[in-house]
């Protein structure tokens, strides 16, 4: 597993820094201070990070999500070689490239979209590719499965009452964040598996999912989102689906405080990582992975 940020020393190319020798202020910015991609001869893994946010419509910021988000990675501890492809920050626009990588090598992917929005909208300001209406453009390329293909999380006030049907005219399936309180954690989990099956599966996590109270550096922030632990037990307990490919997006570290939403990203890319290498799509050690978006 290797970080495309910072170039690392030779003697740092077989694994991250021991926190127990080197203090985790000290040394690289890296992803959980792992070694460079260039500095490893056949990395397993390559953590992404996309600083953009010239899709947003409200808030911008997210450019600088990648950096804030690998320094709040060095609270992280890595011990294991997970197996394909995490992009990290930037805003949501960047999941529109990851799919259509994804698809010349997979087809059409079931999609867990998890977010406080739908962005199935049509444009913003004009603009057809942003990070409200990027899925739409998804939905008109068969860019993922749309018998297969879901929302978590969504929440607050739309446009339109119109808003709901028209998303579920493109496939989606939606678990409002509400239903949480009624069905839980495991039932959330077991509608996405039920859903998914065994499909090549892509996961896209907008950070605005998170309640404003756990993740308050994100460019559009909405009332009555998941809680920290609750976006990461249904992570986890979506462990053993053919995971392929996945992003963390729309930290913007503006409006974070004490690194709460970096760290929340980083530990739930972390979670992806390990789910990618739990995945029975692994790619082996050597093996060209399956995008770079």
């Amino acid at each position: 597993m290797s970080d495309d940020g910072e170039r690392a020393p030779l003697d740092r190319v077989v694994g991250p820094v021991d926190a127990t020798k080197i203090p985790r202020y000290a040394g690289l910015g890296t992803f959980a201070r792992l070694p460079l991609t260039s500095d490893v001869e056949k990395p397993a893994v390559a953590i992404l990070g996309v600083p953009f946010d010239a899709g947003t419509s409200y808030r911008p910021g997210a450019r600088f999500g990648p950096a804030a988000i690998r320094q709040a990675s060095r609270m992280l501890r890595t011990a294991y070689d997970p197996a394909l492809d995490v992009t990290i920050g930037g805003d949501h626009t960047i999941t529109y490239g990851s799919l259509r990588a994804y698809h010349r090598r997979y087809g059409p992917v079931a999609l867990v979209h998890f977010d406080a929005h739908l962005d199935t909208w049509d444009t913003y300001f004009g603009a057809r590719i942003t990070h409200g209406s990027m899925l739409r453009r998804a939905a008109e390329e068969h860019l993922f499965d749309e018998n297969a293909s879901m929302h978590v999380g969504i929440r607050g006030p739309l446009y339109d009452r119109s808003d709901l049907s028209s998303d579920a005219s493109l496939g989606f399936r939606t678990i409002h964040c509400r239903e949480l309180d009624e069905i839980g954690v495991a039932g959330v989990i077991d509608r996405i598996r039920a859903r998914v099956a065994d499909r090549p599966l892509y996961l896209s996590i907008d950070i605005d999912v998170l309640d404003p109270a756990h993740a308050p550096g994100t460019g559009t922030p909405e009332l009555g989102g998941m809680t920290s632990r609750e976006l990461l037990a249904i992570v986890h307990g979506l462990s053993g689906l053919n995971l392929v490919g996945a992003d963390v997006v729309e930290v913007s570290p503006p409006f974070d405080h004490a690194e709460i939403t970096s760290l929340a990203a980083a530990t739930v890319a972390y979670k992806m990582i390990g789910l990618l290498g739990l995945s029975r799509s692994a790619v082996k050690p050597g093996k060209p992975s399956a995008s770079r978006a």
